[in-house]
C-alpha cells in the first residue's frame, strides 16, 4: 500500500469520510459601531456568502465604573447601543442573504469574543482593527484577540 493511504479510501476518491468541511461554518464577528468595526462586518458577511457560513455578530458591553463601584456615563446607553446594532446587522444580512445572529454580552470585548468562538465552536472570528489612540492607550483588541484565541484571527484594517 503506498504511503499515506488508507484502507478506508479518502474523501477525495468518494469512498471515505472526512471530518469537518471546507472553510469556515460559524464566522464570529466583533462589532461596536466604529468604522471598522463596519469593515470586519462587511468582511465576514462577504466570506459567510461565499462559504455558505452563519455570522454571529457579537456586541461586548463594557461598563466603566469609578472605584466604589458606581457606573460612569449614561445609563441604558447599551440597551439604546444594540438596539441600533441589531437592526444594522439585520438589514445587512438581508442584503448579504446570510444567515445571522446577533448576540449583545457584557465584559471585556476580546473575552466576550474567545467565550462566544468556544462556545459556538467557531471556526473564525474577525475583527476590526484598533483605533490608533485607543490602541496607544488601551493597547490593540486585535492583538489580544489573535494571542488568546484558539481559532484563526482576521484583522480587517
Amino acid at each position: 500500500m503506498p504511503r499515506g493511504s488508507s484502507d478506508q479510501g479518502s474523501a477525495v476518491d468518494g469512498r471515505g469520510f472526512e471530518l469537518g468541511c471546507d472553510g469556515p461554518s460559524v464566522v464570529v464577528v466583533g462589532v461596536d459601531g466604529s468604522d471598522s468595526s463596519w469593515r470586519a462586518l462587511h468582511y465576514a458577511f462577504g466570506l459567510a456568502r461565499r462559504q455558505h457560513s452563519t455570522v454571529v455578530a457579537a456586541f461586548a458591553v463594557t461598563t466603566v465604573t469609578t472605584p466604589d463601584g458606581t457606573p460612569l456615563g449614561q445609563a441604558g446607553w447599551e440597551a439604546e447601543a444594540a438596539a441600533g446594532l441589531r437592526a444594522d446587522v439585520a438589514a445587512l444580512a438581508r442584503e448579504y442573504a446570510v444567515a445571522t445572529d446577533f448576540v449583545c454580552c457584557p465584559g471585556e470585548p476580546v473575552l466576550v469574543l474567545a467565550s462566544l468562538a468556544a462556545e459556538l465552536r467557531a471556526d473564525a472570528v474577525v475583527v476590526g482593527a484598533s483605533r490608533p489612540f485607543a490602541r496607544r492607550v488601551f493597547g490593540s483588541k486585535a492583538v489580544r484577540a489573535v494571542r488568546r484565541l484558539a481559532c484563526p484571527v482576521t484583522v480587517v484594517p
